[in-house]
């Protein structure tokens, strides 16, 4: 009798030609996420004769200056905007991962008060929006309109990360939290001293969600806020990018400091490269994180 040798075909070796397709494929997919954001950076940091000969987006990079960040910083508009974006993302996110957090732990006891009413409760919300009057009628009985907090309570918990977060916990071994139970401890302490240290990972991925999403919005901020000083940067970003409004306070001289004004598009590309580096910033720290954080917890939920 004869045994075969041959390895199964998932366990064979690629070959030459499917390892150079695949090379290929990645390269191109790179360069496709990749390029798009050379071209904005180096827009913007071109002068008005570089940006003339391109026609539009600058491809071959030339002279370099910082001219339109410079524009941008002087006149008052981006600065507070950005300084508003930031403390609305960081106040918002940590209201918001509290709110889940111990709504998540809370949710994944079975013997917590009301836990099945409720999660369908939340459930509700995820399938069954309210819509954007009756939002808006509640923003402003509570007198939230034309307030920062407008645009962090709306969106503070997201049932889509409560439920993930939460099935990250229920697969937390029970005799752990039974065992401290015993020691005396209590669910405060369980979940500060137990469960968060090994549901880092999760943890992180929701926050960069929340992060993400307050520092991207502006849907909330066109509807609650009457303000214009109280802007946040993608608003901003919305108004002089696709809208073409100016920012920037008008000079009656062609120059900034002895050097000519910058053009617009770099204006408008420094703004989109302001908007960026945050994300690009906090993402590749939060990464590593995803497959344990976020699939894990949601396969085995």
């Amino acid at each position: 009798m004869t045994v075969s040798t041959a390895r199964p075909i998932w366990d064979e070796r690629p070959s030459v030609a499917g390892r150079t397709l695949k090379s290929v494929i990645l390269t191109l997919i790179v360069a496709s996420v990749v390029f798009p954001i050379y071209m904005v950076v180096l827009t913007s940091l071109s002068p008005q004769d570089v940006v003339s000969r391109a026609g539009g987006l600058v491809t071959v990079p030339g002279e370099l200056t910082l001219a339109a960040y410079r524009e941008l910083f002087s006149g008052g508009v981006v600065t507070r905007a950005v300084v508003i974006s930031l403390a609305v993302t960081g106040v918002g996110t940590a209201i918001s991962l509290s709110v889940t957090v111990l709504a998540a732990y809370g949710l994944s006891r079975p013997g917590s008060l009301l836990h099945r009413p409720l999660l369908f409760l939340i459930l509700a919300t995820y399938l069954f929006g309210p819509g954007m009057i009756p939002n808006y009628l509640l923003v402003s009985s509570l007198g939230l309109i034309d307030t920062y907090w407008a645009l962090i309570l709306p969106s503070a918990v997201t049932a889509f990360n409560l439920v993930v977060m939460r099935a990250f916990f229920m697969n937390i071994p029970g005799e752990i939290i039974d065992s401290a139970r015993i020691d005396g401890a209590g669910e405060f302490r369980i979940l500060g001293r137990i469960v968060l240290p090994i549901s880092k990972g999760v943890v992180a991925v929701i926050g960069m969600f929340y992060a993400v999403g307050y520092w991207n919005s502006f849907f909330n901020a066109v509807l609650y806020l009457n303000d214009n000083a109280k802007w946040p940067l993608q608003v901003v970003l919305r108004q002089y990018v696709l809208q073409g409004q100016s920012l920037v306070v008008g000079q009656t001289s062609d120059t900034i400091a002895g050097e000519p004004l910058p053009p617009s598009l770099a204006i408008q590309m420094a703004i989109v490269v302001l908007a960026l580096i945050p994300v690009l910033f906090v993402y590749p720290f939060v990464q590593r994180h995803f497959t344990k954080g976020v699939i894990i917890g949601a396969v085995k939920g």
